[in-house]
């Protein structure tokens, strides 16, 4: 049996019968604020004594500034994520050399503006949006397959926005990129694809620093309309969506006990473990989410 990653936190790898299956896509939904991005970062930090290397973000954030993970992850682990330089990622000169620096984090666009779907811009703007994820790409395959090599085996995709059909996302789209064309891809292939003409020339290296993409989790983190929890379960997945594709959801919203408002979170699937059919309450201090 596939050995478990931890989540990081202890009473929602109970839950989910040890952990999560590696090789697969776990998606968390919910609203801002309800703690998604602790939740990941606790993933990407659990990484450093499971496999002795922390995991890396790659946020798809379109606000033009990065969100808090470098304060979160001070705050929670006294940890300092090396942010990675977006231009410097595509400089591919000694690639495979220990001492490269690829930074545990990536904001991916500087494109700013909040609307990210294509019934919201006009043609101008969504042609502007595309040319700028193009212009992006290689950067994202350097990130990631980078870390890859160099040992993550947890990546955390942060920062897409709440949208009423993800096809329409530009974020859906990069993420749809990156999660087949880079974490599921067989490494020799991604290589090809980031090198390009100078592929022959780094081929050698390329087979010395071959990895398991079935060894690699990944966390999805989406930005929902829904604020409670109960508005989050009752929402339909149409067929093909991505949240009907993960192999693990979880549902992260606000609940309602009397006259006050908690919140908890539902694990609305997990192919891997029997779960228990119920909402768990979970908190949020300094140091994460706790559940239990």
């Amino acid at each position: 049996m596939t050995a478990r990653q931890t989540t990081g936190v202890g009473g929602l790898d109970d839950l989910l019968g040890g952990g999560l299956l590696p090789g697969t896509l776990t998606v968390v939904v919910g609203a801002t604020g309800i703690g998604k991005t602790q939740l990941g970062l606790q993933f990407a930090q659990a990484g450093v004594a499971q496999e002795r290397r922390r995991g890396v973000l790659f946020d798809c954030s379109s606000r033009g500034d990065s969100q808090n993970h470098a304060a979160y992850a001070q705050r929670m682990f006294d940890a300092n994520l090396a942010i990675a330089n977006v231009n410097r990622l595509v400089e591919l000169d000694d690639f495979f050399s220990p001492t490269k620096q690829f930074g545990d984090y990536l904001h991916v666009f500087d494109y700013s503006g909040q609307r990210v779907t294509r019934k919201d811009l006009d043609w101008d703007d969504w042609r502007n949006w595309q040319a700028h994820l193009n212009a992006r790409l290689r950067a994202a395959i350097s990130f990631l397959y980078g870390n890859l090599v160099q040992g993550a085996r947890r990546i955390v995709i942060d920062g897409i926005e709440p949208v009423d059909r993800p096809g329409e996302s530009i974020q859906f789209h990069l993420f749809e990129y990156v999660y087949h064309q880079v974490v599921r891809k067989d490494p020799e292939w991604v290589a090809r694809d980031l090198f390009r003409e100078h592929y022959r020339q780094n081929a050698a290296a390329a087979a010395k620093h071959l990895y398991d993409p079935q060894k690699v989790g990944c966390l999805l983190l989406v930005t929902a309309h829904e604020t409670m929890l109960d508005d989050l379960i009752s929402r339909p997945l149409a067929e093909g969506d991505v949240l009907s594709n993960a192999n693990t959801l979880i549902y992260m919203g606000k609940t309602r006990h009397g006259d006050r408002v908690g919140r908890s979170l539902f694990i609305a699937k997990h192919r891997g473990s029997a779960c228990e059919d119920r909402i768990v309450p979970y908190m949020i201090d300094d140091h994460g989410v706790h559940v239990g």
